[in-house]
């Protein structure tokens, strides 16, 4: 069983989708810790309703990325997390958890990578008027969405798509698809080391 935090920074959809698929036996892991970057966000509300601890920092309150990564390192070191799950998270991560965590960060984006990397994936969709978007999940690097790719699941977008509507359909494969991929990349790792 892998002990792993993930890193929200909004409403937590995605965190809460975890929680959901650890509680139902859909995924083999311990939810050790929520880290945030926002203290408004919502998906502090469900950490506290599901009882798992969280670390909440603001970025300018530190005087680099470093120092507060530096911080983040110690808990994921005292919490020994084997992986980290970025869910909505909205900073890029830098060397310091890069370092110590290579190959074990993973993250999930809406859009089909390479297409619409970084901020408003699906406004960058839409403005694009492609008929096709979706999700990926991928390894992170030091790169804005540019690692190697995990996982990909298409959706169409139909000719009078708004945001709130491919957000639903984004949302639906991101609810499913991450717990599933995860799954299967802890089981993988578990044969890898014995």
């Amino acid at each position: 069983m892998k002990n792993i935090a993930i890193f929200a920074s909004g409403t937590g959809t995605n965190f809460q989708a975890i929680v959901d698929a650890v509680k139902t036996d859909k995924l083999s892991a311990v939810i050790k810790l929520l880290v945030c970057d926002r203290q408004d966000a919502y998906s502090i509300e469900r950490a506290i309703k599901e009882k798992i601890p969280s670390f909440v920092f603001t970025a300018k309150e530190y005087a680099s990325k470093e120092e507060y990564e530096t911080e983040i390192l110690q808990r994921l070191k005292e919490l020994e997390i084997d992986y980290v799950v970025l869910a909505g998270y909205m900073r890029l991560i830098g060397p310091t958890l890069l370092k110590n965590y290579e190959g074990r960060i993973i993250n999930i984006h809406p859009s089909l990578l390479p297409a619409f990397p970084g901020k408003d994936a699906i406004g960058q969709a839409l403005k694009a008027k492609v008929k096709e978007s979706g999700v990926s999940i991928h390894f992170v690097d030091e790169g804005m969405d540019t690692g190697p790719i995990i996982a990909q699941q298409s959706v169409s977008l139909s000719e009078n798509e708004t945001i709130e509507s491919l957000q639903a359909k984004i949302h639906e494969i991101e609810h499913k698809l991450y717990p599933q991929v995860l799954q299967r990349l802890f089981t993988t790792s578990q044969e890898d080391n014995k």
